[in-house]
């Protein structure tokens, strides 16, 4: 066919080569009989970089889904990743420290787009002063959110000149500063749009006597302040009782009588929907003016041991939209069936419902779980009253409930047994310190509903703290241990009863006047 045979070429013979780590590589191109092909055009070499044709904005939106310390790492990679991101961060914590000061032109030459900045100190250390912080005011004139804490420093002249330099601020918050009321009132008249008010562990408002109009432009815009552990938070109430537009008020810890505050809050202003009340002095007057908020969506009262059954009946007939109810009875004894009955009677919206250190019976938790058709999440904690049959009753009656916290209740393995048929929304169940309940019962409930999550603590019952509820699935660790028992508390005659009252106002003034005490002894150390 034309084609020469082919014939055998022999193969060259295959010699292992040796190489030394040093050589390896050298010795590559050392053979001229070896061919390699390696393609040196541009193509190949070329290095392209994908970011630079990334707009700013989208490297912004990366930037704002990182944590703060690898957006900071990000800063560092190239002059347009510090500049971005620089120029596109919104919120901004810094040391205020009196050295501040030095680095206040540098820090917002970069960060000129801040519009929410906190501003934090040490005990140990001198915060910024005023100087600094009239500084920073007038280089973040777009600030819409304001943290001051420990800023010991500062007196009321500086709080003035963020009211002068940043018009455009919606929440502001105080906590451990030194300057008074005073301070606060210059900066509420001089703000508009002034929303969220925070106020704690003012060191200044002391006097007694200080008692300052707040009728600035602030007041008409207020819908929420927040006082707590003021001396004299009563400084506070032509504030409180002014601000007409108010939907959320929070009083923690301070001393005062509030009756009378409530009182004029409910005949001025009903829009509020929110109302915490913590370890106060108030009592079933004050309730009584807060039942003529008639929005009323969500109440705390928390360790106020003069309000009573009479109170909780008052604010549960008039204010028929609550969703949200905690009620920390602080083992007094005052709050019991009767204002539960007309909270499962009037409340029929209830959606959360927390009762720790209350004395409540199978006949109303029977009516708030037959009457409160929406209720999602429920604690009971530190109740002697409540045992297997109540949670029974609960897991029955229950279609809606979603949560559950259990803690330091005598319920036994029989009473959790019944949660395995009933309750069938429930999707998360918390018992703490219930010591009928073994090991055996929750791995039986776990295996009897594997999709619950299940939260389970069997360490010892610990005596009530000083602390406030953290809500459902979540409450403190603030069980109550050597509570009377349930026949006692059956056979209590009106004349132990009255004496139990008096017993307990007693109480509750000396507890302030304990707490005035530490707090003045604060003042004279620092």
């Amino acid at each position: 066919m034309g084609q020469s045979p082919s014939t055998a070429v022999p193969l060259p013979e295959l010699v292992p080569r040796k190489y030394s780590d040093s050589n390896r590589f050298s010795n590559l191109f050392d053979d001229p009989n070896e061919h390699f092909d390696f393609d040196f055009s541009d193509d190949s070499t070329e290095t392209r970089d994908f970011m630079a044709d990334l707009p700013d904005d989208c490297l912004a939106r990366i930037f704002s889904c990182l944590s703060s310390g690898d957006r900071k790492r990000c800063s560092l990679v190239c002059r347009r990743w510090h500049r971005v991101d620089g120029q596109t961060r919104h919120r901004l914590s810094l040391n205020a420290k009196s050295g501040l000061l030095d680095f206040v032109p540098f820090l917002f030459n970069r960060f000129d787009s801040v519009t929410k900045l906190a501003l934090r100190c040490d005990r140990k250390s001198t915060s910024i002063n005023d100087d600094a912080l009239i500084l920073i005011s007038l280089r973040c004139k777009n600030l819409t959110r304001l943290k001051l804490r420990g800023c010991r420093e500062i007196t009321e002249t500086g709080v003035a000149g963020i009211g002068d330099n940043c018009k455009v601020l919606k929440k502001l918050s105080f906590s451990s500063c030194m300057f008074g009321a005073k301070g606060i009132t210059a900066v509420i008249g001089r703000f508009r749009v002034l929303e969220e008010l925070s106020v704690k562990r003012l060191r200044g408002a002391h006097d007694s006597a200080e008692f300052v109009d707040f009728s600035g432009a602030g007041t008409s815009s207020l819908k929420s302040i927040t006082l707590k552990e003021l001396v004299n938070g009563q400084s506070f109430a032509p504030l409180v009782i002014g601000s007409k537009k108010l939907r959320t008020l929070k009083v923690i810890s301070c001393l005062g009588d509030w009756d009378e505050t409530l009182k004029a809050i409910g005949c001025s202003n009903n829009g509020l929907v929110e109302i915490h009340l913590e370890k106060i002095q108030v009592s079933d007057a004050g309730l009584g003016g807060v039942s003529n908020c008639l929005g009323l969506e969500t109440l705390h009262i928390v360790k106020t041991a003069e309000c009573s059954n009479y109170g909780i009946c008052g604010v549960a007939e008039r204010c028929k939209l609550l969703r949200k109810i905690h009620i920390d009875g602080w083992r007094t004894n005052r709050i019991g069936d009767d204002g539960l009955i007309s909270i499962a009677k009037h409340c029929l919206n209830l959606q959360e419902l927390v009762l720790i250190g209350i004395y409540p019976t199978y006949l109303s938790l029977a009516a708030i779980a037959s009457n409160c058709k929406s209720l999602e999440r429920l604690a009971l904690c530190g109740i002697v009253t409540v045992g297997d049959a109540e949670i029974e009753c609960i897991a029955a009656k229950c279609s809606a409930l979603r949560k559950l916290c259990i803690k330091g209740c005598p319920i036994s393995n029989a009473g959790i047994g019944a949660l395995a048929s009933g309750c069938p929304s429930l999707v998360k169940i918390k018992i703490k310190k219930c010591k009928k309940i073994t090991g055996k019962g929750v791995e039986w409930l776990r295996e009897k509903r594997a999709s619950l999550m299940f939260s389970y603590d069997d360490s010892e019952v610990e005596a009530l703290d000083g602390s406030g509820s953290e809500g459902v699935g979540a409450v403190q660790d603030n069980a109550i241990a050597d509570l009377p028992a349930l026949e006692q508390i059956n056979m209590i005659d009106p004349a132990s009863s009255s004496i139990n009252h008096r017993l307990t106002m007693f109480r509750t003034r000396i507890g302030f006047v304990a707490g005035f005490r530490r707090l003045t002894a604060w003042e004279w150390n620092h």
